[in-house]
């Protein structure tokens, strides 16, 4: 079965709740990762002090959600994700980024967009952001290779 307009809404709509308090769920997010990974700070230039809220934090957590929402839609229209950065996957080898990486960022990821959905979350919103997720996961490990 493939990814579904409905999806791809539930997506869309859990991601401009996001949006709207991007400097909470910034540092929520990235809090996450740490709890999870305290090495993890050494990836990010701008987690060498811990988690606070800068104008880097928040870029690059858009970023990182906005990719994910991205290939929510691309996983409708192309049934695969194409990744539109050609050098995600080298930034992503430069830094150290291995496997267990992507592991902390997903749940790092569905943590933040549950608080971020709250009344509206569901297993069915969980399972958009996980597919959508791990669609981008895959191709960037492919650029990594």
């Amino acid at each position: 079965m493939g990814f579904t307009e409905n999806q791809v809404a539930l997506v869309n709509s859990s991601y401009e709740s996001f949006k709207q308090n991007l400097p909470t769920y910034s540092v929520l997010f990235y809090t996450i990762i740490l709890e999870k990974a305290p090495a993890a700070k050494d990836l990010f230039s701008f987690l060498k002090n811990g988690v606070q809220d800068s104008p880097q934090l928040q870029g690059h957590a858009i970023k990182v959600f906005g990719l994910v929402r991205d290939s929510a839609a691309q996983l409708l229209a192309k049934g695969t994700v194409v990744l539109g950065d050609a050098t995600l996957g080298a930034v992503h080898v430069q830094k150290g980024v291995v496997d267990p990486h992507f592991v902390v960022v997903k749940e790092a990821l569905l943590q933040t967009i549950k608080a971020a959905a709250g009344d509206t979350w569901s297993e069915e919103l969980n399972t958009a952001w996980e597919l959508a997720y791990d669609g981008l996961a895959i191709e960037i490990k492919k650029a990594m290779s």
